[in-house]
């Protein structure tokens, strides 16, 4: 994080302290006050509003303030995450149709191999031909 961020957590965390140890001291100083027990229970109970009041106040800003930022980081997330299930889509398609590239190569490689064998085949058998009838004719003569 940037120092800028660092220095505004500290600030909310010392606000926050702040307004805790002031309830604690008035709570304190209520406790200890000569007052009749309706009296210091009512003013337990406004006191306790008016901390809880302040407390969601505060509780109110502070989500206030870091829902965008979460939201913002999602959203960033979600479309550097879109971004690379397309990268690896178009990868995917591109090794796919490489791989149909190499077995159309290699069909064609081995029917032209097998043509070319069936041809030298066909000269062998010929030649072996030819030369049994010339055999042949110089036995007869």
């Amino acid at each position: 994080m940037s120092k800028g961020n660092d220095s505004g957590a500290y600030t909310k965390g010392f606000i926050f302290g702040a307004f805790i140890g002031a309830s604690v001291g008035a709570i304190t100083a209520l406790l200890l006050a000569p007052k009749s027990g309706a009296e210091l229970r009512q003013d337990l109970a406004e006191k306790s509003k008016d901390a809880y009041d302040k407390a969601s106040d505060y509780i109110q800003d502070v989500v206030a303030d870091i829902s965008p930022k979460v939201e913002n980081t999602f959203n960033e997330g979600r479309m550097k995450a879109q971004v690379i299930v397309d990268s690896a889509k178009r990868q995917a398609d591109e090794l796919l149709s490489n791989a149909e590239n190499m077995l159309k190569d290699a069909k064609l490689k081995v029917n032209n191999s097998k043509d070319n064998a069936l041809n030298k085949f066909e000269n062998i058998k010929d030649a072996a031909k030819a030369g049994v009838e010339t055999f042949k004719s110089e036995l007869n003569n």
